[in-house]
């Protein structure tokens, strides 16, 4: 017979899950625009594919759907934050499928909406999706580990396949779990039809994309050289390791917990390929100088683990009446952190207090160095400007003109976001940067080209000025402390026919490299 769910327990969960998504707009300052990145995943639905430059295509089909709901911010953020959502749940259930009571449930809950992944599950990226991925292979294999039915297996398959259409990360997981099965007595796993049957389906769901690296000359491989030469080396082992312990500061007790008990705790014994698994997985991001954010996929199930040990732990005498400290414990490291985890404060506030942002190395961006705000919110600033300037510049163009006009932009934010706020008041920005470069209009009979072009950047070469009837700026964007102030927009007027062949043979040698 079936136990059924306490009302209590289903209260809870449910109050756990609304206040993860009401969060997400509660902890951002209204002097906030989307983040550079969501840009470009948004824009993805304009151009449907089995692949992309950045990302595999799961992504792109969220995009559409959020295109399909209105394109607004409400639907921006509440994808993610569902993919958070189902997390918690996944958590939950994890929890109640390793013999924890209420007590750990709700202390698993705590840690997960209290923790790094509330800011990850602000922002539309693949991240919120990816870490979903990782918490739901675990929770299978703990699944399978217990009831050793095939198709659990086959569902297992299922994550996998969209888990890697969705971002190639996941690969780290199952390099970590493959020795971590084998050294802890599962390897009768890969012996069974079942398993061959999720290998066969995770292959047939991720088989598209895999065509799509292949007729395009493995983008992949390009676009990882060139993470490694950019941004992946200025990535500190130690600071790696630091940022472990901020993400889940409130818990990282539980996460501690966790893997002490993987070693003591009898009833965990099976279960020990999720420890030793962790470690395999961490030690490969430390060799590999990965990001701090790569390895949060990790966390959601040791912290269920962890917290059905604590609850162990505290379940007799006197100890059972700290059960509720250590939930106040969660809140109480977690909200000092609130005001530099998440975008609350406003750019200027955030300066007033740079010292508690540099303490916990917050201003460090990917090229190693300190800046006055943290890298994630000084890609939210400015983007809205910047496409005014933009529209300002396509107001000057005669009407017959306008069809003729090539917007080029620098980066992938910059076409992005004038994409997102133009909609359709302006041609589609492109570059030479990203997915972009497949989107370029190579057809188009350019007259006019509206440039946007990064501080420090050179309009035009001294040999393409002859090219061009006039150059006029029309601004350039002043929002302080935005990661794109003092990009400047100019309008080029009368393009030779030259230089617009000559833009179109750039785009044919860029995607050549990639």
């Amino acid at each position: 017979m079936t136990r059924k769910t306490p009302i209590l327990e289903t209260a809870s969960l449910l109050t756990l899950v609304l206040l993860k998504f009401l969060l997400q707009d509660f902890l951002v300052d209204s002097s906030y625009d989307l983040q550079r990145d969501e840009y470009l995943h948004l824009d993805q639905a304009n151009h449907m594919a089995f692949g992309y430059l950045s990302v595999p295509p799961f992504t792109a089909w969220v995009a559409w759907v959020i295109k399909a709901l209105g394109n607004t911010v409400f639907w921006v953020r509440f994808f993610p934050a569902l993919f958070g959502a189902l997390t918690l749940v996944t958590v939950w259930k994890t929890v109640d499928l390793i013999g924890g009571g209420y007590y750990a449930k709700l202390l698993a809950g705590m840690a997960v909406l209290l923790s790094a992944l509330l800011r990850v599950n602000m922002l539309f990226q693949p991240n919120s999706f990816d870490i979903l991925c990782w918490t739901l292979v675990f929770y299978l294999l703990v699944r399978y580990v217990r009831f050793q039915e095939g198709k659990i297996l086959l569902w297992l398959g299922v994550v996998v396949g969209l888990g890697l259409l969705n971002k190639y990360n996941l690969v780290f997981l199952l390099v970590g779990l493959l020795p971590a099965l084998l050294l802890t007595g599962h390897g009768s796993l890969f012996k069974r039809p079942a398993f061959y049957g999720a290998l066969l389906i995770a292959t047939l769901l991720f088989l598209p994309n895999l065509v799509w690296q292949f007729t395009h000359g493995w983008p992949v491989v390009y676009h990882m050289a060139e993470l490694q030469q950019t941004q992946l080396l200025h990535v500190n082992r130690l600071d790696f390791w630091q940022d472990q312990v901020l993400f889940f500061i409130g818990s990282i007790y539980l996460v501690i917990g966790a893997l002490v008990a993987f070693v003591v705790y009898a009833p965990f014994r099976p279960f020990r390929f999720v420890g030793l698994a962790y470690v395999a997985t961490m030690a490969l991001f430390t060799y590999l100088q990965a990001k701090n954010y790569y390895a949060l996929g990790l966390y959601p199930v040791l912290l269920a683990f962890g917290s059905v040990y604590w609850e162990h732990l505290f379940r007799e005498g006197w100890k059972r009446w700290t059960r509720p400290f250590w939930i106040g414990l969660n809140v109480a490291l977690f909200l000092p952190l609130v005001d530099v985890v998440f975008p609350l404060l406003s750019p200027a506030q955030i300066r007033v207090k740079s010292a508690k942002f540099k303490e916990l190395n917050l201003l460090k961006w990917e090229d190693g160095k300190d800046h006055a705000l943290p890298q994630d919110f000084a890609d939210m600033l400015g983007w809205r400007e910047l496409t005014h300037l933009t529209q300002k510049a396509f107001a000057q163009i005669p009407a017959a003109e306008k069809p003729h006009t090539l917007v080029l932009c620098d980066n992938y934010g910059q076409a992005g976001a004038i994409n997102f706020y133009g909609r359709q008041q302006l041609p589609a920005a492109v570059s030479f940067n990203a997915d972009y470069l497949h989107w370029y209009p190579l057809e188009l009979p350019v007259q006019h080209i509206i440039l946007v072009k990064t501080l420090g950047e050179q309009v035009l070469q001294e040999e393409e000025k002859p090219l061009v009837n006039s150059v006029s700026k029309v601004g350039e964007v002043t929002s302080d402390f935005a990661r794109e102030k003092g990009t400047a927009v100019y309008l080029l007027r009368g393009v030779s026919p030259v230089l617009a062949q000559q833009l179109r043979e750039r785009v044919i040698a860029k995607k050549k490299e990639w």
